[in-house]
């Protein structure tokens, strides 16, 4: 939790970190991390957010998972990178739906 300027004792909670991966139009996966999901969705669909989506748009959300900080995020995404693309679909049908 973090103070908020206008008022010091009042706190707001702190988005947390998520992994998330899209699926593009062409069928690829793409894997991410961000900590505002919907502003990141809102950027792909823009073709701002990755030069690897900008050419493969429209993307949907296929899976997403939550780490308590972006140092967890960025390496289980790193792990995610590194797996099969079997081993990908397999997260996204066992694991938490969008």
């Amino acid at each position: 939790m973090t103070s908020s300027p206008d008022n010091p004792r009042t706190t707001t909670t702190k988005p947390g970190w998520l992994v998330y991966l899209l699926r593009c139009r062409d069928g690829s996966l793409y894997t991410g991390i961000t900590n505002d999901l919907p502003k990141r969705l809102k950027l792909h669909a823009a073709g701002k957010a990755s030069r690897y989506t900008r050419s493969r748009l429209p993307v949907t959300l296929a899976y997403t998972e939550p780490q308590p900080s972006r140092s967890c995020a960025l390496k289980r995404e790193a792990t995610i990178k590194k797996l099969s693309r079997r081993h990908k679909e397999s997260l996204i049908s066992l694991g938490q739906s969008p």
